[in-house]
């Protein structure tokens, strides 16, 4: 990397660190560029031309939460002993990791803000089909070593994704343990559901 490239790759840090304080802070709505602009010393340009709007800058922020998501997701994994566990130890994570973090709230903003340009609008899509694919993966686990019924994969996925992004918006008033627990129940009914078998 040549001094131009670093430079170049420490003005882009410096911007995303500025507007990730500003948009915990001020929330996502509540954040202009022009806020950006004047934490960082940056032009308007400069921000545009590293992020191209703030859509942009806001997702390479969640990229950077997804990656992270991931290396403690790994990191805890291995403590799992079935896939079932592993479901059980995934809303836990959720709880701890999502509603602890900073970002939890301007992200919820964002996702419910109406307009996106055509670009963001496919990148969040792509996020969805990895948090699918998570799932799948998961639950194709769980399938392979008898845990589970062989039944459609993708739909319990699709199930699965939805559960935990209702769950994420109705759990963020409770306190952690309490949160912890509806996830945790959350998950034991999509495993066993809770209706009594029939005599």
């Amino acid at each position: 990397m040549n001094k131009k490239q670093l430079q170049s790759e420490q003005t882009k840090r410096r911007v995303a660190d500025a507007a990730r304080a500003l948009f915990v802070n001020k929330g996502y709505k509540a954040t202009s560029i022009e806020d950006i602009s004047e934490a960082t010393g940056s032009s308007k340009g400069n921000i545009y031309y590293h992020f191209k709007s703030k859509e942009g800058l806001f997702l390479y922020l969640l990229d950077e939460w997804e990656q992270e998501w991931e290396v403690k997701w790994q990191e805890n994994v291995s403590h799992y002993k079935t896939v079932t566990d592993k479901l059980y130890g995934f809303a836990k994570h959720l709880v701890l990791d999502d509603l602890n973090h900073p970002l939890s709230k301007a992200a919820g903003e964002f996702f419910n803000h109406d307009e996106k340009p055509g670009d963001v609008e496919e990148r969040i899509i792509e996020m969805v089909q990895g948090h699918l694919k998570f799932n799948q993966d998961l639950i194709q686990q769980g399938v392979d070593n008898g845990e589970f019924k062989a039944e459609n994969i993708e739909c319990l996925a699709i199930i699965l994704e939805s559960l935990v992004i209702g769950l994420s918006h109705m759990s963020r008033q409770l306190k952690l343990q309490n949160a912890i627990q509806l996830y945790q129940q959350a998950i034991k009914i999509y495993l066993y559901g809770i209706a009594n078998p029939p005599h």
